[in-house]
């Protein structure tokens, strides 16, 4: 059988099947449904925070922060799209622009987007930060709007960068005569404090607000919420409803998780031909899922950070199971020679590493060593297949992993 005549088979199995949903973007953690249970606390919080813009008055700056899937970004875009409307009805001039640090990544291109977001021209590259700075500074003098700004993920942009865009726009109002700027901004890191010079901190936190994780029935209330749209009626069973909601409270109250787990155990009810998702179809998905996140997180990792992992993968080869933050510096440092980069200092290495176990990539346990005091052990969390899968199709890294490094010889043994 050729290609075509696979693929033909394929698509009209498909269309042939029962079919399981009506509308699987329902379940999409970027959908953002008419009511957003058990948030209802937060939505006032920031409706509260925000309402002085329909008189002509600047809020204050917000901060929110709580882990990944509880609700953060879609209460901000809920409350702040009610917010839009209502200016309509008052005639308030607000405007608001919403900016995913993550995605975005560099300093430039946030102005970019809000010169964009203004109507003013920036060209892709090309300008000196300052200068699109000074574009957006003017532009949005002569708009005399009250602009609010949310920068969402805001950590990935500070961890890399550092804070001198959130300085400048925490700044800004100092320097606008027709314009004032409102900051709401989002962090999944608990403690993007610790990294926030004190001035940027005490200027962003005139409010904030503190997203909890949901527990399993909460978080089979949200999922419940969106069945009836999702599914056609009977495509589901209550049990791969509560497996999903189980396995997501399990992972920090995630709502991301839930719906992506009933979203993917549908589709794998779906290519089996199944007329309902069931708790195997769930189980499944899970192992799908949890190999597609740890890959996107490899990929999502700063350089340095990789070459944390890399330096941990090749002690690991040479079967040191359990390293300490001293054998990863050296190899890292050896790794930073092959691609001819400055290492970071070791302080900086063993902070990284607590950023790698913090997000499951590592781990990193303190172990006593009685009378000579502790000491951390440093494993993988990821299998070395894994590692070599994601970094194949980059060059350096794909090279780094392959290659045998000199420092190795004298760390090889038995196990650790």
């Amino acid at each position: 059988m050729n290609n075509s005549n696979i693929l033909d088979e394929v698509f009209e199995e498909f269309v042939g099947n029962t079919q399981i949903f009506n509308d699987r973007e329902v379940l999409r953690h970027d959908y953002l449904p008419d009511r957003l249970p058990h948030r209802e606390e937060q939505i006032k919080c920031l409706g509260q925070t925000v309402a002085p813009v329909l008189k002509g008055a600047r809020c204050s700056n917000v901060f929110i922060y709580g882990k990944t899937g509880t609700g953060k970004t879609a209460v901000t875009k809920y409350v702040l799209n009610h917010l839009e409307t209502k200016t309509k009805e008052f005639d308030s001039p607000v405007k608001v622009c919403y900016v995913n640090c993550r995605l975005i990544g560099t300093e430039y291109r946030v102005f970019a987007r809000l010169c964009q977001s203004l109507g003013v021209f920036v060209p892709f590259t090309g300008l000196s930060v300052g200068e699109v700075s000074d574009r957006f500074r003017t532009g949005l003098d002569s708009s005399k709007i009250l602009f609010i700004i949310v920068l969402d993920e805001i950590d990935a942009l500070i961890k890399t960068r550092g804070d001198n865009l959130l300085y400048e726009l925490t700044r800004i109002n100092g320097t606008l005569y027709n314009s004032k700027v409102s900051l709401v901004g989002i962090s999944n890191d608990l403690r993007l404090k610790e990294f926030l010079d004190p001035r940027v901190l005490s200027s962003l936190s005139e409010e904030e607000i503190v997203f909890r994780p949901y527990d399993a029935g909460e978080l089979k209330n949200i999922l419940f919420e969106r069945v009836h749209s999702a599914f056609r009626d009977g495509a589901l069973s209550n049990g791969a409803l509560s497996l999903c909601a189980a396995l997501a409270a399990a992972e920090h109250g995630d709502a991301r998780r839930a719906l992506d787990l009933l979203r993917v155990a549908g589709e794998v009810a779906e290519r089996r031909g199944a007329k309902v998702v069931v708790e195997e179809h769930v189980r499944e998905a899970e192992k799908h899922i949890e190999h597609n996140r740890v890959a996107d997180a490899l990929k999502n990792i700063t350089l340095h950070s990789k070459l944390v992992i890399v330096s941990l993968f090749h002690l690991s080869r040479a079967n040191v199971r359990r390293a300490i933050t001293g054998e990863i510096y050296e190899i890292y440092s050896e790794l930073c020679g092959e691609l001819g980069v400055t290492p970071l200092t070791q302080r900086r290495v063993s902070t990284l590493v607590n950023e790698l176990d913090a997000v499951g990539l590592l781990n990193a346990q303190v172990i006593s060593m009685g009378r000579y005091g502790r000491t951390k052990k440093i494993s993988l969390e990821v299998t070395r297949t894994l590692i070599r899968e994601v970094f194949a199709d980059d060059n350096r890294l794909g090279r780094l992993v392959r290659c045998k490094l000199k420092s190795l010889s004298r760390h090889a043994r038995g196990g650790s």
